[in-house]
């Protein structure tokens, strides 16, 4: 059984474009176990205690500690645990949503998600497969413009996802259909089998 990971970020819950199209790439996949997280609300900032934390040995860490590294447990779990991975991101101001880069900041943790070899940082999270929609009102995925799309390719080459596809829809903002048909059309024909 594929267990998939399906993060939404869109700030927007009803008439969400990414949203639609996340559930949609989650559907493709019959029969998968599915762990939903939403982090569109925000999530725990990083702070100095946080830090701290984190870069404590696991077994000097206080109860306060390891309390406040809880939720970033969990979301690095979460990646763990997934085969797939379906993110639906929207472009906020040609870039990710802070929320999302909330999630980013909790789930790269050095000796976790990735660790310092010899020739600099080595994901842990390699063999996983991300499939991204993207929804964006005028910031063409691959332009200029578009800084959410490489960033995030980075972010998840560093913790070693390698195998990402993006599946989008731009220029909601000119025409709220023909993207969405597009993209819709993309998953349809996505092959699955390399999941």
């Amino acid at each position: 059984m594929t267990n998939i990971l399906k993060i939404n970020s869109s700030g927007r819950v009803d008439g969400s474009v990414s949203r639609e199209l996340a559930e949609r790439l989650v559907k493709r996949f019959e029969g998968a176990n599915v762990v939903d997280r939403d982090v569109s609300t925000g999530l725990s900032a990083v702070s100095q205690d946080w830090i701290g934390a984190n870069f404590t040995p696991a077994d000097d860490r206080s109860a306060a500690q390891s309390e406040l590294l809880g939720l970033s447990d969990t979301l690095v779990d979460e990646l763990r645990t997934a085969d797939v991975i379906v993110i639906g991101l929207p472009i906020y101001n040609f870039g990710v949503p802070a929320a999302f880069k909330q999630w980013i900041d909790l789930i790269c943790r050095a000796g976790e998600t990735f660790q310092y070899g010899e020739n600099g940082p080595e994901g842990l999270l390699s063999g996983k497969r991300a499939i991204v929609a993207v929804a964006s009102g005028g910031v063409p995925v691959g332009s200029p413009m578009d800084h959410a799309t490489p960033y995030l390719t980075q972010v998840l080459g560093f913790i070693g996802i390698t195998d990402v596809t993006y599946i989008s829809a731009t220029g909601l903002a000119v025409d709220p259909e023909a993207p969405v048909k597009s993209a819709q059309a993309e998953i349809d024909a996505l092959d699955l089998r390399a999941a």
